[in-house]
């Protein structure tokens, strides 16, 4: 009988260590709405993932297999030409909150998740979390900067002339109070105009 072994697990520590991605690994990051529907939709398909403090959740993926995606509230860790990105790696068994821990630990079974199926699931995140994906860069009615990751929050219709959509950045469109009536019509609207996903 066999034993299969881990090609990485991380080195002894009594607490996190911030280590290098892009070497054994690169790290998918997601904010906690986003990533905690796609760590569901995934199930069993999900690889190891480390959730923070704050409830981000980190996938271990292939070096270079997630380096051109884009969407709301993602960001790929990686090595880059000029650059390292960082993770804050727990010790393997941190396996329960509070504080930085495997959310789903790492195994033989549960080591780098499937680069494509985690696209897959974030996408479908990204959509029902925070709508239909606006074109170009908007500015939050909020914090009055412009954003590249935009989020529909509001539809005002105007009595006799064109009404207006308002947008968010990600971080003040999850304080804003959703119009479930209002977003069926601005994904209708985005849905007609070719603008979805």
């Amino acid at each position: 009988m066999s034993t299969r072994a881990l090609p990485w697990t991380p080195p002894p520590a009594t607490d996190v260590q911030a280590l290098p991605a892009g070497r054994q690994w690169d790290a998918v990051r997601a904010a906690p709405t986003v990533g905690g529907r796609a760590l569901k939709l995934l199930g069993d398909e999900n690889g190891a993932v480390i959730q923070d403090t704050y409830g981000t959740l980190y996938w271990l993926v292939a070096v270079g297999s997630a380096t051109s995606w884009h969407l709301r509230q993602v960001r790929v860790l990686s090595e880059l030409a000029d650059e390292c990105s960082y993770l804050g790696v727990p010790p393997d068994s941190w396996t329960t909150p509070p504080g930085t821990h495997w959310r789903v630990p790492l195994s033989v079974d549960h080591y780098l998740t499937d680069a494509w199926k985690l696209w897959g699931a974030l996408a479908e995140a990204d959509r029902v979390e925070l709508g239909p994906v606006p074109q170009g860069r908007q500015t939050c009615y909020r914090c009055e900067l412009p954003t590249d990751e935009p989020v529909i929050v509001d539809v005002q219709h105007g009595g006799s002339g064109p009404g207006r959509t308002v947008y968010a950045c990600p971080i003040h469109a999850l304080a804003h109070r959703r119009d479930p009536v209002a977003e069926a019509a601005a994904m209708r609207r985005a849905r007609e105009r070719g603008h979805t996903r």
